[in-house]
């Protein structure tokens, strides 16, 4: 470990994918008091705007999208492309249910609001960075160009680990379909945990923890 800290890299592109990674990241927040965390997003951009980073404390609204932030000067929350009432592909993508029910929306809903209390319980652990590529009206950021930046980034920095979602494909379905997370794996120097869906045990325990 890098003297007293454990830094770890959380990529975060607001899919359900990510908000699985993010759960797990909460866990790990609590059960690792020397973790220091940064949340990594990759946004594309018109101008010339240079790669940002903020503390919790620093954030303010218009750099604001897809992530966890600060809604007001003593709030944070995920929010924006996490829902509070998910749609049922939303929630299938996170828990073992194939159909939306009350149950499970009740069950994301615990999910959410505790995984925002232990991010905000550690905010003073957790920072941000924007990663900023400059694209022109119609086109957008390749999985081959947000690799690049996600791992150039990680290893110009003293990060030990890197957490990404996954949707669950092996690594060689995943090589092959350009999964991002898979090609990170690939091509990280830096370990890559990946999470996929959170299974019902590790829901349940989650839930049932009372510690933050």
């Amino acid at each position: 470990m890098n003297g007293s800290k454990f830094k770890v890299l959380l990529y975060s592109d607001g899919s359900h994918q990510a908000f699985s990674a993010a759960v797990y990241t909460a866990t790990l927040l609590k059960k690792i008091p020397n973790m220091q965390l940064t949340i990594l997003q990759v946004q594309e951009s018109e101008d010339e705007s240079q790669e940002m980073s903020y503390s919790w404390l620093e954030l303010r609204p218009k750099y604001k999208r897809y992530h966890w932030g600060c809604l007001s000067e003593n709030e944070y929350k995920w929010f924006d492309s996490w829902p509070e009432n998910p749609s049922p592909e939303w929630m299938s993508g996170v828990l073992n249910e194939s159909e939306s029910s009350l149950k499970s929306q009740k069950q994301y809903a615990r999910i959410l609001k505790k995984t925002n209390e232990i991010y905000q319980k550690r905010s003073a652990h957790v920072n941000e960075q924007i990663l900023y590529k400059k694209t022109s009206p119609n086109e957008s950021v390749s999985i081959s160009e947000t690799v690049k930046m996600i791992t150039d980034y990680a290893n110009s920095n003293p990060f030990e680990l890197i957490i990404m979602g996954t949707r669950g494909l092996s690594t060689i379905k995943g090589l092959i379909y350009g999964s991002l997370a898979h090609t990170v794996l690939d091509k990280s120097k830096l370990p890559v945990l990946l999470i996929k869906k959170l299974p019902q045990d590790f829901i349940d325990n989650y839930l049932t923890s009372e510690e933050l």
